[in-house]
């Protein structure tokens, strides 16, 4: 693996924009002891991000990543600084935090998904995490660029291309691809350009997109992280997590997030399994004795396979017990009912998340949208919108094989999927490589993705965490570990003690 001193040595040359940088690579409880000194105030922290932004995402090397910027940010940040030091509660307090584009706030800047159709959409309720960062003391400075529509709208996509938002980077490669859906994310906070952002996930939107882009990205359980406010495509898949640049950030950003909302059904299910401190699972015991599953099938690409390889290596010096499993936890067929069970679903996600922004919005329906795309072809340009047609011209969750659909889908992947190998081989976890490294963006032929390993714990609704394990000709690859419903905690601890003991993150140079 290439160490991080010559990483450096070698793109000497593209360091330009990081070196002014007085924040860069701060995490949260770097900045607050900050706050806690008095070294700087919270104005002077938000100055230097919007700052940021401007020369590095607007100017420079036109990053791209983040689609709004929050024009009373400053007014928030001069508020906090007047609230005494010992009044400051919040686990997030001074924080400046990006959120992908399709959460809703409600302020002075639209939830779009990346549509010139939603372009002038202004929610009429903030989320309801984002209601948690809020109260937790995070100043939200700007939303953050995505495939549009969360990369459900056509085939032959673009990951990080929206017609409203344009192409995201990549900040190792500019020439490169940020995957998706939470592009913006995955580039904004690899790039310095917030302290974390939020993502969202259906099947590796924080996942991919974490991997390619060299941070830690959190999928949680569905029914951990509230999804009401968000734009929806799957009832059973979707969650919202935090996009960090460290185990530990995503850990304190996580605890804020959780909650039962009456809004989101299945936060019910998290009752008694939630927590609202995931930081006591930061310890250095996370992978001794722990028994791990991996597949020695190949990702396809044999440079991921070589540096998976010796990551396990790396796994068994730190004791862990490594069990080569021989089976994909969910099948293919599983995979596939996963993609027509999120058709019937989109249909109404939609109509029903249509229906929340009052009599005014100007779409009002998957059928107005549709509409409004065949009469703005610069939305059509590079690919079509197969998938809303698809979920248009089916009855959506009322269709008769929905339940049938679900029902399958999901034991499929959990009882008689990640719960039945786990069981089998007796595994505290599963990991896979995440992703393969960024491919070089293709407007006409669309996404190259080789494998991405996030798919099994997307489809059960389960949770996964990936960490940067080495890099591949300068470009970052992750390492995925995921287990049963509701283990947040215990893959916290495998993932933070993989992370501090095998440290891989790279500071990105712009590379052009």
């Amino acid at each position: 693996m290439l160490s991080m001193a010559s990483f450096f040595l070698m793109n000497a040359q593209n360091t330009d924009y990081n070196k002014d940088f007085k924040f860069l690579e701060y995490d949260i409880e770097k900045l607050q002891k900050g706050y806690q000194n008095k070294e700087y105030k919270i104005s002077e922290v938000v100055k230097s991000y919007l700052e940021r932004i401007e020369k590095v995402d607007k100017n420079g090397a036109k990053l791209n990543s983040v689609i709004t910027v929050n024009p009373d940010a400053m007014k928030i940040a001069d508020s906090l600084d007047q609230v005494p030091m010992q009044l400051r509660k919040g686990a997030l307090f001074g924080v400046p935090v990006l959120l992908k584009d399709n959460i809703d706030t409600k302020d002075k800047m639209p939830n779009t998904a990346g549509s010139l159709a939603m372009k002038d959409s202004f929610p009429l309720h903030d989320a309801f995490l984002v209601e948690k960062l809020r109260k937790s003391g995070a100043i939200i400075i700007g939303k953050t660029n995505l495939s549009e529509w969360a990369n459900f709208r056509g085939m032959m996509s673009v990951s990080g291309w929206s017609g409203n938002g344009g192409l995201t980077k990549n900040p190792y490669d500019l020439t490169r691809n940020t995957c998706g859906s939470s592009a913006g994310s995955g580039a904004a906070i690899s790039a310095n350009l917030g302290i974390f952002a939020i993502g969202t996930e259906t099947n590796g939107s924080i996942i991919c997109p974490s991997s390619v882009n060299g941070i830690v990205g959190l999928k949680p359980t569905v029914g951990l992280v509230s999804r009401s406010g968000i734009i929806p495509i799957s009832v059973s898949q979707d969650t919202a997590g935090p996009m960090t640049r460290t185990v530990k950030d995503a850990a304190i950003a996580l605890g804020v997030l959780t909650g039962v909302d009456e809004k989101d059904a299945h936060t019910l299910a998290s009752k008694n399994l939630a927590k609202t401190d995931y930081t006591s699972f930061l310890k250095l015991d996370g992978l001794k004795g722990k028994r791990i599953g991996y597949s020695k099938k190949s990702s396809g690409n044999v440079k991921v396979d070589a540096l998976f390889q010796e990551n396990l290596k790396f796994l068994e010096k730190e004791g862990a017990i490594l069990v080569e499993i021989s089976e994909e936890p969910v099948s293919n067929e599983i995979q596939g009912k996963s993609f027509d069970l999120m058709i019937l679903e989109y249909k109404d996600g939609l109509n029903n998340y249509f229906k929340t922004l009052g009599p005014n919005a100007k779409i009002k329906s998957v059928e107005e949208l549709i509409a409004f795309n065949k009469n703005n072809l610069e939305e059509m340009k590079y690919f079509k919108q197969e998938f809303l047609e698809m979920t248009q011209a089916t009855k959506g969750m009322q269709d008769e094989k929905y339940a049938k659909l679900l029902k399958e889908t999901q034991e499929g992947s959990r009882k008689n999927g990640i719960d039945t190998t786990l069981k089998k081989y007796q595994l505290d976890a599963l990991i896979a490589a995440s992703t393969s490294p960024a491919w070089k963006t293709d407007m006409v032929n669309g996404d190259n993705y080789i494998f991405e390993g996030s798919g099994a714990a997307a489809i059960a609704g389960y949770p996964s965490i990936t960490v940067p394990m080495g890099n591949i000709d300068g470009l970052p690859v992750g390492i995925l570990f995921y287990a049963e419903a509701w283990s947040e905690g215990k893959l916290i601890n495998m993932a933070y003690t993989f992370e501090q003991k095998n440290p891989q993150r790279l500071v990105p140079q712009f590379k052009n």
